[in-house]
């Protein structure tokens, strides 16, 4: 059955003006790109709710808007009008600095690319966050060896990524996600560089990260990768099309 899609205001009501409840929260969520004398809406006053340890999937074709919505929910943009809540916080508003320090606490990426660096460890790039946000070295290695053994790469923690299976450097790529403790973990087709089996194998891995208490985005245009999911959002022309429990889901009820 279709969950309904949240129209009300996302604010609560508490007086701090912040969101209680929702690890994301945003209401009336647009994005709006010039270009020459033409306005281009990609987002078109979208309202979501992610409450603490979902794991939804959001999905759409080329051009709906998930990737604006991917990189206002990733903080790596900012809307054109409305409010985006993170973990409580409104980031509607913040520059790029504040930005840059949001994403490195609150938000773990993994990218369809892996984004690793070359001649790094697995061990080294596990560690970047932790060394961006200024933690101690002994500290960031203990972390950075405990993320990589979650994810089953506690024996190739000095290797680099050349050195790696597709599938290991994903597999490190989620470690690194991990190793800040994030509010939300945000991958964007985490499975499209690699062969199905291996696909399988890391949203197998999602699967275990979400039973360990995870709140899970995933974004992709891929059905059968949004069904992995508990939860479905589909965009299109810049609006929540659907929001549905996955068929996944409903079959184990």
């Amino acid at each position: 059955m279709a969950i309904e899609v949240q129209q009300e205001s996302a604010k609560s009501s508490d007086e701090t003006g912040k969101i209680s409840g929702d690890v994301i929260a945003t209401e009336n969520l647009w994005k709006t790109y010039f270009m020459g004398d033409q306005e281009v809406h990609a987002l078109r006053g979208v309202n979501l709710r992610i409450r603490h340890n979902e794991y939804v999937a959001i999905m759409g074709p080329s051009g709906s808007g998930k990737s604006t919505l991917m990189n206002l929910i990733g903080c790596l943009d900012t809307p054109t009008q409305g409010h985006y809540w993170l973990n409580g916080h409104d980031v509607s508003e913040l520059n790029d600095d504040q930005l840059a320090r949001i994403r490195n606490r609150e938000i773990g990426f993994v990218f369809q690319t892996f984004n690793l660096l070359a001649r790094a460890t697995s061990l080294h790039n596990v560690e970047l966050p932790l060394i961006y946000n200024g933690t101690p070295a002994a500290e960031r290695a203990n972390r950075a060896k405990a993320a990589l053994e979650s994810v089953n790469l506690g024996t190739r923690m000095m290797h680099k990524p050349n050195e790696l299976s597709g599938g290991q450097r994903q597999r490190v790529a989620i470690a690194r996600a991990l190793v800040n403790n994030p509010s939300i973990i945000l991958a964007d087709e985490p499975t499209g560089n690699l062969d199905s089996k291996t696909g399988d194998e890391i949203m197998a891995l999602f699967d275990d990260l979400h039973a360990k208490g995870n709140t899970i985005v995933l974004v992709t245009h891929e059905p059968d990768i949004a069904e992995y999911a508990h939860r479905v959002v589909t965009i299109r022309d810049g609006v929540i099309a659907s929001d549905q429990i996955s068929s996944r889901l409903r079959s184990h009820a």
